[in-house]
């Protein structure tokens, strides 16, 4: 069988978790290639709620191997308490773990940094999860102050720590905000990743060489994306994105498998639209309506627990981000949402200096001037929760899903009608 890649087409939060979930059973490996430990991955099964941030979704499944790669920045601290967690429910984690001897390391003086960062050159918050992931991968752009999992097996460990403890402290005090913070103490950081090292030791592995041999092996993969394919840092509405490519073209660089082993390419969209943080947001209600979704849906961080800005489905936004992971089937996410609502309304395209366009643009003050251009489509006003075949849908609901394809120019495959594995329809 083919490898497979879940990507998230808007801002993220599209309840990709479910659906890595629900398609492992098909695979026999899932993969994080990108991100760190502000994907916040929810899961609902047997009645219990999951919420993961670096392992990936497959975790449920004893036999598939799950594969953190070398794209990751990863938190052994945030890593060990994910793993620790799920062990005390019932949910083992060993050598059906592996992390890449690549990845990058996040150190408390990248947390710091996010701190004193977490503003674009206006003021204007970038909405970083404080989590030290953008300076990570900056060092990690940076090289000579980059640290990687495979590193801290290393005789000179110490004398790294030592090296960049005292060139970040010197950094840090010219960026502090007050006299009298506290320094780095490079004994006490070596001391803690030494003892996360051997905490981690067993599952650390070569995993591009693993995984290069499992495509050439034919065995089953599932790429599994964090974020969305807007906040991609190359493609995304930039300067407000994330640190790495969120969208389909990171697979490859995220896990060293070349993209012409992904097969298949699933767009995770929700039947509406949300944002975390700043940045523009044409679709935005910031309204009884947008209230009226976050209450319902829940909208609210994984990870941070912030308010989730919430909108209209962006159509035009799903389409360029659809384009550009090379997605073959759409799924919809939380449709189950709208049910109370008498009417929706689809952003088809936008008006941008008094002209009509239908291309999402490239630069974030062209987005913020864009005002969105809407096609009306009656609710459905009916409970769908129970329903487990499209068929069975409302016809103004199937209609509300043939819409969204149609005008992302991509089939809806997988619908999704509450958090639950069972409450999925499989076209």
């Amino acid at each position: 069988m083919p490898a497979t890649c879940v990507i998230g087409l808007q801002w993220g939060d599209e309840a990709k978790g479910k659906i890595v979930d629900l398609l492992t059973e098909q695979h026999d490996i899932v993969v994080r290639y990108q991100g760190g430990s502000n994907a916040g991955h929810t899961v609902v099964t047997g009645g219990q709620t999951f919420k993961l941030s670096l392992i990936p979704s497959g975790i449920f499944r004893p036999r598939v191997q799950c594969v953190i790669a070398t794209g990751v920045v990863v938190n052994p601290a945030s890593l060990l308490d994910e793993i620790d967690g799920l062990a005390a429910r019932g949910i083992a984690v060993g050598k059906n773990l592996m992390i890449s001897d690549r990845a990058h390391v996040i150190f408390p003086w990248h947390i710091e940094e996010d701190r004193l960062l977490d503003r674009c050159s206006d003021g204007e918050l970038i909405g970083t999860t404080m989590r030290g992931i953008g300076p990570c991968y900056r060092d990690k752009v940076g090289r000579s102050f980059a640290v990687r999992f495979g590193d801290m097996f290393r005789s000179d460990f110490s004398d790294r720590v030592n090296n960049i403890v005292a060139f970040k402290n010197r950094m840090l005090a010219g960026m502090g905000d007050g006299a009298g913070r506290d320094l780095l103490d490079a004994g006490e950081i070596h001391a803690q990743y030494s003892g996360y090292a051997r905490r981690l030791r067993d599952y650390v592995a070569d995993t591009t060489a693993y995984l290069l041999d499992a495509v050439e092996a034919k065995r089953n993969i599932l790429f599994e994306g964090a974020q969305g394919s807007l906040l991609d840092i190359d493609h995304g509405t930039f300067p407000f994105v994330t640190s790495s490519n969120s969208s389909g073209v990171g697979v490859a660089s995220g896990s060293g498998v070349p993209a012409r082993y992904v097969t298949k390419a699933i767009g995770i969209v929700k039947a509406y639209t949300t944002r975390v943080g700043g940045g523009p947001f044409p679709t935005e209600q910031d309204n009884e309506i947008g209230q009226h979704i976050r209450d319902v849906g829940n909208e609210y961080g994984t990870v941070t627990r912030r308010p989730r800005r919430c909108g209209w489905f962006d159509a035009v936004a799903a389409r360029y981000t659809a384009r550009l992971g090379g997605i073959d089937v759409l799924a919809v996410m939380l449709l189950d949402v709208l049910s109370q609502l008498p009417e929706l309304q689809i952003c088809v395209a936008y008006e941008l200096d008094g002209r009509r366009i239908e291309h999402f643009p490239s630069h974030v003050d062209d987005l913020r001037r864009v005002k969105p251009i809407y096609e009306t489509m009656p609710g459905w006003q009916q409970d769908v929760t129970g329903i487990r075949r499209r068929a069975d849908l409302p016809n103004k609901a199937n209609a509300y899903l043939n819409r969204l394809g149609g005008l992302v120019g991509r089939p809806v495959e997988i619908v999704s009608v509450g958090p639950d594995r069972q409450q999925t329809i499989l076209s």
